[in-house]
């Protein structure tokens, strides 16, 4: 029997002190107090998500994409929502999954915490498609740097659909093989 692979009705995940909890439309207040920051968005296509209005339409996205997560730090039993990611553009046929729309509260860039929470995504993607991709603009480059830490090769140059502009990113992948030689 073939099973259906789909990237909806996620499971809560988890890495060391991080928990990834699918996003609900309740979300929305605590979500935006971390993305409300401007610094956060400073160098992204839509560097003017941190308003509200602009905000909404990330959030929609999220909600009706059914594969985006809250991202939370753990201490002490207490839970505090440091940013969102997502996975998008599943096909079967070329065995892939985009993951991205990733944003982090500025306190948590440069230490472990993208790394791990890349890490968890990857892994539980690699259980059901080959090859794991990553849209980044040209300007972020906080996030071109980072995505090369994690072990992702640029392979060519896209023009991505961002509410209506057409916007120059860079393309990066993971292939499973290649993740699992530097995992293992």
């Amino acid at each position: 029997m073939n099973e259906k692979i789909s990237f909806n009705n996620l499971p809560i995940l988890q890495i060391d002190s991080i928990s990834l909890v699918p996003i609900t439309e309740n979300d929305f207040e605590k979500l935006y107090s971390v993305a409300s920051d401007p610094l956060i968005w400073e160098q992204h296509p839509n560097y003017d998500r941190y308003k509200r209005e602009v905000f909404q339409l990330y959030f929609d996205g999220a909600i009706a994409s059914k594969s985006a997560f809250l991202i939370y730090e753990i201490n002490d039993n207490q839970k505090k929502v440091i940013g969102s990611t997502r996975y998008y553009d599943y096909n079967s046929e070329a065995s892939s999954v985009c993951i991205g729309y990733t944003f982090l509260a500025k306190e948590y860039w440069g230490g472990i915490y993208n790394r791990n929470i890349k890490k968890v995504l990857i892994d539980y993607a690699f259980q059901k498609v080959d090859r794991i991709l990553f849209h980044i603009g040209e300007k972020n480059i906080r996030s071109q740097k980072s995505i090369l830490k994690i072990g992702a090769t640029r392979i060519e140059d896209v023009y991505i659909d961002s509410y209506g502009k057409k916007v120059l990113s860079f393309q990066y992948q993971i292939k499973k093989s290649d993740w699992e030689n530097k995992n293992n």
